[in-house]
């Protein structure tokens, strides 16, 4: 008596689009991007990151939405950790509910730096000395400046001034060209920093972002450092 004989599959014969068996997991990037991935979420969290703090109404009108659909956004960011709020105190009446970005929020913005790039600069130091690290800084931001210098257009300090933001802000600095009542001023407002772990674990850092802009620009330049929460701000105040 025969029975019936069952052919082992081979999963060489598998069709190429057999999911696998499991799911393969998302990075903390991935998955953040998959919470915000709708354009209106992703809207809100560019347009807190270019600021201090907004609240519902602000946001709506900056977005061009309703109250409702914003506070429902803030509302859906915040259980997900990626908001969070505070008062702000007015000359009349109560305070002020503003929604900003946690430092959890901040993994969806770009970083040109890692960890990687720190363990290469103390091995440096191992090595070479205490001022190696500051050595190949110094040439990174030599190089900087020269690729900026290549870019920067413009005759007069508002023009150069102008080109420098936008480069900038294309390099993930957020970077906002703001008008300053100062005859003769200008200033250039970042609110991220790709940077920021080197910045953190190296101060030269920011001796060298200054001097960078104030070669490209040709005038004195001030850099102000504003950190609160998961806040960045730095304002680069240029001449006057």
């Amino acid at each position: 008596m025969s029975h019936g004989s069952r052919t082992a599959k081979n999963p060489a014969s598998l069709p190429l689009d057999t999911p696998p068996a499991t799911p393969t997991p998302l990075t903390l990037k991935q998955r953040l991007l998959h919470q915000v991935g709708r354009s209106a979420r992703l809207r809100v969290l560019n347009d807190l990151k270019r600021t201090q703090g907004l609240c519902v109404a602000d946001l709506a009108a900056r977005m061009g939405m309703s109250y409702m659909g914003v506070k429902s956004i803030c509302l859906d960011l915040h259980k997900r950790g990626l908001l969070d709020t505070w008062r702000s105190p007015q000359k009349v009446g109560r305070p002020l509910l503003l929604y900003r970005l946690t430092q959890r929020a901040h993994d969806l913005f770009p970083t040109a730096s890692n960890a990687i790039t720190l363990q290469i600069l103390e091995g440096a130091q191992k090595l070479y000395g205490p001022t190696a690290a500051e050595k190949l800084l110094l040439i990174l931001f030599q190089r900087q400046t020269e690729h900026y210098a290549s870019r920067v257009k413009g005759d007069t300090l508002p023009e150069r001034a102008k080109w420098l933001a936008r480069l900038r802000d294309h390099d993930g600095y957020m970077s906002d060209l703001e008008p300053v009542e100062a005859p003769g001023a200008l200033r250039i407002v970042e609110h991220h920093s790709p940077i920021l772990d080197l910045l953190r674990a190296y101060p030269l850092v920011a001796k060298l972002e200054t001097d960078m802009f104030q070669r490209l620009l040709g005038t004195s330049v001030c850099r102000e450092e504003i950190t609160a929460s998961a806040l960045y701000r730095v304002t680069f105040s240029i001449g006057g």
